[in-house]
Parts: C-alpha cells; sequence; structure tokens
C-alpha cells in the first residue's frame, strides 16, 4: 500500500536566530517576538485539524517562553533539539557543540519529560563533529541535510574531500537522515536578508510545495515530504492561509501527517540498519 507522509515541521527560534548573529536591537528583537504569536495560531491550527507535527525549539526559547511551549507539548507535538542558542555548530569549537547538545536536551527534558531523539542545526550547518556528538547522545535521526527529498537515508561519517581528487564516501552511521530543502522551507521565500528581498506571492509558493507532494506520489510508492516553517514567518496573516490550505490539499491529494520520529521509525522498519 502506497504510503505519502508529511512532516509539518516548526523551528521556534524567536529572536535567538538574531541574537546569535549580534542583532539586538528592538526591532529585530521584536520580530523574533511575533513568533509567539505566530505559535499560538499554528497550534489553534493543528489542534482544529488533528495535525501531529514536530517543533524544534532552541533552550533559549523553552527557558524564555515556558508557558507557551508547554502548550506545544500539551498539543501532542514532538519537541527535537535546536541548540541551546541559535549558534551555528560550525562556529563552536567539539566542547561549545557538546555544550549545547546538553543544555539543551536538559531544557526539552524538563519540558516535555524526555530528551530530544531528534536533532536540527540552527541554519543547518553541521561541524566535523555534529554527527559524533549526535551518535555519543543517543539521537535517532538528524534533519539538516539535504541528499534527498523524498527518501531518509543513513548519515555518514569519515567523507574525505579534497579538491584535486574525487570525493571518497565514508560510513553509513545509525543515524537516520530526516533530509530537507531551503525551497520547503518558509524563510528564503518570506524573509528579507541581505540582498534577499523576501516577501513573495503566498500562493505561488504554496503551488510549489503542493507540486512537490504530487511529484512525490508520481515517482515512488513510499516517501516523507518534509516542511520547514518558522512561527514568526509563516505567523503571517495571509500565510497561516497559506499553511491551511497546504493542509487541506495535500491531505486531499492522500497525505498522512506524523511527527518526523514516527517517519524515522517507519523508515528503519523498511530499511534495518547493519
Amino acid at each position: 500500500m502506497a504510503r505519502y507522509i508529511v512532516c509539518l515541521t516548526f523551528d521556534f527560534d524567536v529572536m535567538s536566530g538574531h541574537i546569535a548573529r549580534g542583532h539586538t536591537t528592538p526591532t529585530l528583537i521584536s520580530r523574533g517576538e511575533f513568533g509567539v504569536v505566530g505559535a499560538g495560531r499554528i497550534l489553534s491550527l493543528l489542534r482544529a485539524k488533528e495535525i501531529p507535527t514536530t517543533w524544534f525549539i532552541p533552550g533559549f526559547t523553552i527557558e524564555t517562553y515556558p508557558e507557551i511551549c508547554s502548550q506545544v507539548v500539551d498539543g501532542g507535538h514532538e519537541i527535537g533539539h535546536h541548540g541551546w542558542t541559535h549558534r551555528q555548530p560550525a562556529s563552536l569549537d567539539r566542547a561549545e557543540e557538546e555544550e549545547e547538545l546538553v543544555r539543551g536536551n536538559e531544557c526539552i527534558e524538563r519540558l516535555s519529560g524526555q530528551t530530544a531523539r531528534g536533532y536540527r542545526s540552527p541554519a543547518w550547518d553541521l561541524s566535523a563533529h555534529t554527527l559524533d556528538l549526535l551518535l555519543k547522545h543517543n539521537f535517532y535521526y538528524e534533519s539538516s541535510m539535504m541528499g534527498h527529498d523524498y527518501i531518509p537515508y543513513r548519515a555518514r561519517q569519515g567523507d574525505m574531500i579534497d579538491l584535486h581528487q574525487p570525493m571518497v564516501f565514508g560510513q553509513s552511521t545509525r543515524l537516520i537522515e530526516m533530509p530537507i530543502s531551503w525551497s520547503q522551507d518558509d524563510h528564503p521565500h518570506f524573509e528579507m536578508a541581505g540582498s534577499r528581498p523576501g516577501h513573495r506571492n503566498a500562493n505561488s509558493v504554496l503551488e510549489n510545495w503542493v507540486d512537490d507532494f504530487i511529484y512525490m506520489t508520481r515517482i515512488t510508492d513510499w516517501g516523507v515530504l518534509t516542511y520547514t516553517c518558522h512561527p514568526y514567518v509563516i505567523g503571517r496573516g495571509h500565510r497561516m492561509l497559506m499553511l491551511e490550505r497546504l493542509i487541506d490539499k495535500v491531505n486531499a491529494l492522500g497525505a498522512e501527517f506524523m511527527t518526523m520520529e514516527k517517519a524515522a521509525r517507519l523508515y528503519d522498519e523498511r530499511a534495518p540498519f547493519s
């Protein structure tokens, strides 16, 4: 039986991403603060549609806004790891990166009663140490890489990369990669950053996102499509209407909505690690 899985995921950064870049002026902080407004709207929509989702939440957000984060848990949604700060792992040494993992997991365990099963890197940028640390701290899956669009796979360690030589691929690990894409992320489409204008028409983004699902149904009889949204981005009125339409359209096309951990476990059953 064909199964077409959709993972709606939310990176609940609030202002942590701005702070990590040293942007602490009042207007930039307020842009992140709107994420709490957006999160409330998203949770109401998900409750009405009875859809389980995964929220990747920095420890900073959990400690700054414990009430709304508790509402995420109470709604039956999975909590994934997204750093304590929103600093990119590649900017940290190994000890600093591990401290982020540990402190973030402590926040998640206090919030939800268990440590995170999944990890998503701030800015989707891994360091040379990230996979080692995720395996050491017993993460089940990772969601920051882009090696496929519809099929999870095993994250590798030890790739050998030399500009003047063919690439030598490292060994697969037990860590399941749940791939993502900038094209299925709301931030590049809607937020101004540097020379990027942002503020695309939401209906054109919706059309692309629905077509990505349709293509999955054409080329495979089993797949997982992940959409990544940020409450301070998707939470604006016209984009909330887009999100609602997305849910309705892919649902009518046969989508099964589930948490990322559940989707990873289904992949694990289909392709056990050896």
